[in-house]
């Protein structure tokens, strides 16, 4: 197979959600219609994710929850399915926001009885911001939940996306009799409340058929009927070009659980899913169909195997074929690197792959030259856009807790926010470092981690802050901005890159701030020209 038909095959998506909405489900189910994995429960169980069953996932265990990002990779109908599946807790949202700059497009998954909720409307809100094609799954069907049309408002008006449903449901929860698929012009009748509910399709090419009555009985076929007239009256047509730039979203319906309505949804996925997408870089833009490769990191996984130390770099590859053994620039340290074994990751295995091509993801064993956002080329100097920084919502300093091992809590504060871990910021006034994470819990993962990986002990400590402000000023020497550093000097910071960044202690600050220095822009992400 050649080049240009390797890409064609790829397709490289990530499924994000609220907590508990069924992401993980259906993961699972995409993977069983993909022969990845023989039996349900593979994922919940952890088996897929064996291979990083380092000390530190044991809070994923004791937790039950996801917090690192899983990459799962299938054959299906002939196309190679990249699958990223992110950590659906909160608290663990930065690792999600960088993983979105390495997708092609989204699946968003919705819980039918709790419709859109808060993480939902981040995730979603990161992807506008990106552009990022968004399928979305409501989820859940087989349980009692909100009305269809009442639904399809909701993530109009939350989300601000502009949906067309390409599956219809008939009836819900106990009364669910099937879904009438838009996309095929078929019925896919519903029965049995089992994990695995049995499933008959029966192609229906005008629902004034007749025979849909004796499908589904005559009430279920009327009120079909004038909810697809009122569906085609209220939403636009289905138009590639509109979901490739972001600015249509197709909806599907089905339950994860009972594995109804997932083939549809991946049947639709496979055909209108967008191949490996061009990627801007700060120099030009990189089509994915270029010879010469490129690839950058989005994700390290520090100590997946606490007995080794190793560290894997998540490359995403932009374009041209990876090679093992092959020298590659590494642009930021400007040196030339090459890798033995590379891996590629088939759901529950790690496989050492020879060649790989845009749109897949591969793990580099690191010694710890790599940073989240640095760049692979083949020579030219490439620098990729698009993974930024967020305000973090939770701030303490960080203290040595044991003055004999200040140089091992240097080193392991420096890999885990290397890792993305949470964000450090370093104060002007006494160089006191401050740690900012999404979420409180990531305060427990350094701590557990930096003692059981760096053998380094520290403690936390309160800091009145409620976001960090990356600065960016009109004219650096201009009077307004010197003033501006004068009077806020105690709350100014550099980030990890050496950004300017001021630690705002409340809403009202920013506002006032705002108000009183106009040219001084504060901006909540690191990334503000993208």
């Amino acid at each position: 197979m050649g080049f240009l038909e390797e890409i064609e095959r790829r397709r490289t998506f990530g499924i994000i959600s609220h907590p508990d909405a069924g992401k993980t489900t259906l993961t699972e189910k995409l993977l069983l219609f993909g022969g990845a994995i023989q039996e349900a429960g593979a994922v919940k169980s952890n088996k897929i994710k064996k291979g990083a069953a380092s000390d530190f996932m044991e809070i994923e265990r004791q937790r039950g929850i996801s917090v690192a990002t899983s990459v799962l990779a299938f054959e299906y109908k002939g196309k190679k399915i990249n699958i990223l599946d992110t950590p659906g807790h909160k608290d663990f949202a930065e690792d999600t926001f960088r993983t979105l700059t390495a997708v092609d497009s989204v699946i968003v998954v919705i819980d039918v009885a709790k419709g859109v909720e808060e993480q939902t409307e981040k995730l979603v809100k990161v992807c506008r911001m990106r552009n990022i094609p968004m399928m979305v799954f409501i989820n859940k069907l087989d349980r009692e939940g909100k009305d269809a049309f009442g639904l399809l408002d909701e993530i109009e008006q939350k989300l601000g996306l502009s949906v067309v449903p390409l599956s219809w449901p008939i009836g819900i929860g106990s009364e669910l009799r099937g879904i009438y698929n838009i996309w095929e012009k078929n019925v896919n009748l519903f029965s049995g409340h089992k994990k695995q509910a049995v499933e008959k399709t029966v192609e229906i090419k005008n629902i004034e058929d007749s025979k849909l009555d004796d499908l589904i009985g005559e009430s279920f076929a009327e009120e079909l009927r004038e909810e697809l007239d009122l569906v085609n009256g209220v939403y636009p047509d289905y138009n590639y070009d509109e979901y490739l730039k972001g600015k249509l979203q197709p909806v599907f319906f089905g339950s994860a659980l009972n594995n109804f309505g997932v083939r549809e949804l991946l049947d639709a996925f496979i055909e209108i899913a967008p191949t490996p997408q061009p990627k801007n870089s700060e120099e030009r833009l990189v089509d994915s169909k270029e010879s010469k490769f490129t690839g950058f990191v989005f994700k390290i996984h520090a100590n997946m195997d606490p007995k080794h130390r190793d560290r894997l770099a998540f490359i995403k590859i932009v374009s041209g074929i990876f090679k093992r053994n092959t020298p590659y620039l590494h642009v930021r340290n400007d040196k030339k690197m090459k890798f033995s074994s590379p891996n590629a990751f088939f759901a529950d295995k790690k496989e050492i792959v020879d060649e790989s091509f845009p749109g897949d993801i591969v793990g580099l064993h690191d010694t710890g030259n790599f940073k989240i956002g640095d760049t692979l080329t083949e020579g030219e100097k490439l620098h990729f856009k698009g993974i930024p920084a967020f305000s973090p919502e939770h701030f303490r300093y960080i203290n040595n807790a044991d003055p004999m091992k200040s140089k091992q809590l240097s080193k392991g504060i420096d890999q885990l926010m290397d890792e993305g871990v949470a964000q450090l910021f370093t104060l002007d006034l006494n160089g006191r470092k401050v740690i900012g994470t999404v979420g409180a819990l990531q305060y427990e993962v350094i701590q557990y981690r930096l003692e059981h990986e760096y053998t380094a002990k520290c403690t936390y400590e309160p800091i009145q802050v409620h976001k960090a402000c990356w600065v960016e000023a009109e004219d650096e020497f201009s009077a307004e901005f010197k003033e501006f550093k004068r009077v806020k000097h105690r709350y100014m910071a550099k980030d990890k890159l050496g950004q300017l960044v001021f630690l705002a202690d409340s809403p009202f600050t920013i506002q006032m701030t705002q108000q009183k220095f106009p040219t001084v822009k504060l901006h909540f992400t690191s990334e503000w020209n993208d």
